[in-house]
């Protein structure tokens, strides 16, 4: 009798492991089967594959913006230390209240530019006793020259400047109510930025 339960535990025993490996079969052939399958799925995504590219190659502009005194004659005049050195009207040394001088000068933005700009003008700054004491006016010309009748005849100082344009200034500075031996000195700036 205990035989007979020994060999139904056995063949219970045996039917498990059985079934145990049995089901382990059946998930690796489902395994291996979508294993070939992902494969064969990969080789034929790979032969349908393809790719495009495209490429630029970039460069910033350039663009020189320069002074000059005589119209002629251009140079960078970057900082207030290099300032170009305006040569104005009669009466320019020997001011009394209500007097009025005239300097021209000239803008370019030159032609090897590449690029268009802004133009501003930064309003005069005076040091010395005449901080206070004198009014800046500017126009533009259509020739280099400045004086009473050049400035009368002038237009608005152009806000752009494209590359090879020459803006010709005609400044004008009135005297206040100077006092006698007063001295300053007067500096100009333009900045142009590109566009």
């Amino acid at each position: 009798m205990q035989d007979d339960q020994e060999e139904i535990v056995g063949t219970a025993a045996r039917s498990g492991t059985d079934r145990t490996t049995f089901t382990r079969r059946k998930i690796y052939a489902v395994l291996a089967g979508g294993l070939v399958l992902g494969v064969g799925a990969a080789l034929t995504l790979a032969a349908w594959n393809d790719s495009e590219f495209a490429t630029s190659d970039f460069a910033a502009g350039t663009f020189e913006f320069q002074g000059s005194t005589d119209g002629t004659t251009w140079a960078d005049h970057p900082t207030e230390g290099e300032a170009a050195s305006l040569t104005f009207s009669t009466g320019f040394d020997n001011l009394a209240p209500e007097d009025v001088v005239y300097a021209p000068y000239a803008l370019q933005l030159t032609a090897a530019s590449t690029v268009s700009a802004d133009l501003t003008a930064v309003a005069p700054v005076v040091t010395g006793d005449l901080d206070g004491l004198l009014t800046f006016a500017s126009v533009a010309t259509a020739t280099f020259g400045c004086d009473a009748t050049a400035f009368a005849g002038g237009t608005a100082v152009p806000a752009t400047m494209a590359p090879g344009d020459i803006v010709y200034l005609c400044l004008q500075v009135t005297a206040g109510d100077v006092g006698q031996g007063d001295t300053g000195t007067a500096v100009w700036q333009w900045d142009a930025v590109s566009q």
